[in-house]
């Protein structure tokens, strides 16, 4: 199936941000494949998975995060300069990393993940958590290092709450809104315009 041309050249790019396990990943999994639905296809950029390339060896601290950050930016101009649209899937933990890409990327949304720290500690699929509570030296966002939530995001989203499929039709109404990909087919006819406050009747993002 053929991918939809959109309308500029500089394509759109999502950072979507919060807390360790607070449902970054499961959002972005439900909205690339709602993008897919629409013939949109994205670069995910999710920083596990880049830091086994562009610091397979980290350290987690101020400098290495300050380097790493700057590199994901990169990749997400690079991408979206070619008409490639970027989910960022990425903690991402203080306001100038994010704010950093949205200087450098002209089409751009922000989108928080709020979730108390005590939500993503039970789930801490991952043992961040865990192992961070077991070593002196750790820096995990959140515990030993500060989160810096987004002043102004561009959407909220409620992980407790709200469903992921809820949740990625939200951030799909809004990319069409700012006019980043075109509206029209099955997916817009009565029921695409979902309330801020709406909880989704399937399960929270975990």
């Amino acid at each position: 199936m053929p991918t939809v041309e959109l309308s500029n050249h500089n394509a759109f790019a999502i950072w979507i941000t919060g807390l360790p396990a607070c449902g970054k990943s499961t959002l972005t999994a439900a909205l690339k494949e709602q993008l897919r639905a629409r013939r949109v296809n994205v670069a995910v950029l999710e920083s596990d998975a880049l830091r086994k390339t562009l610091t397979p060896h980290p350290r987690y601290n101020l400098e290495e995060r300050d380097t790493f950050y700057q590199q994901m930016a990169d990749i997400g101009v690079l991408l979206t300069d070619q008409g490639v649209p970027v989910i960022f899937d990425a903690t991402a933990n203080r306001r100038v990393y994010r704010d950093r890409a949205r200087r450098e990327i002209p089409h751009f949304l922000e989108i928080y993940m709020d979730c108390p720290i005590a939500t993503c500690l039970a789930r801490d699929p991952k043992g961040i958590y865990r192992q961070a509570q077991e070593s002196a030296t750790a820096t995990v966002p959140g515990l030993q290092t500060a989160y810096e939530p987004p002043e102004a995001p561009d959407l909220v989203v409620h992980a407790e709450a709200e469903s992921p499929e809820c949740a990625a039709r939200r951030v799909v109404a809004l990319l069409i809104g700012k006019g980043y990909i075109p509206q029209g087919g099955a997916q817009d006819r009565g029921g695409d315009e979902i309330p801020d406050n709406f909880v989704g009747s399937t399960p929270p993002i975990a």
